[in-house]
């Protein structure tokens, strides 16, 4: 037997869904603008539901008090900025849903007015 002979080195035929580092454009990689794939970042709704913020922003407030217990201001610090900014998300979030409860009655209180003015127009005629 020859042991010592050397193979001739054979490339792998590409996958059309193979992807490269350097950012080739595949059309898997075309909904990103520059390649850049957090623009497209999806949380799977975590920021939009409102549970999910206010459960980490009273984490976050824990954290900070555990923190200052431990004689860290600097990462208590830390923390109490993060349990702000999903304070902030969070009153968003009631915004939105108090705005959208107003147009709703809003909209129910114009369809029963409308119905009340069609049963006067018929009982009119």
């Amino acid at each position: 037997m020859n042991n010592n002979r050397r193979r001739n080195f054979r490339p792998r035929s590409q996958k059309s869904s193979f992807r490269r580092r350097n950012g080739s454009l595949n059309s898997s990689n075309s909904n990103n603008l520059n390649g850049n794939g957090n623009l497209n970042f999806n949380r799977n709704g975590s920021m939009n539901n409102i549970h999910n913020v206010e459960k980490t922003m009273l984490k976050y407030q824990q954290l900070a008090k555990d923190a200052q217990s431990n004689g860290d201001p600097v990462l208590a610090q830390n923390y109490l900025q993060h349990a702000d900014h999903y304070l902030r998300r969070y009153n968003e979030l009631n915004d939105k849903r108090e705005n959208l409860n107003k147009t709703e009655s809003e909209r129910a209180t114009l369809n029963k007015d409308e119905m009340v003015e069609k049963e006067n127009q018929t009982s009119t005629n």
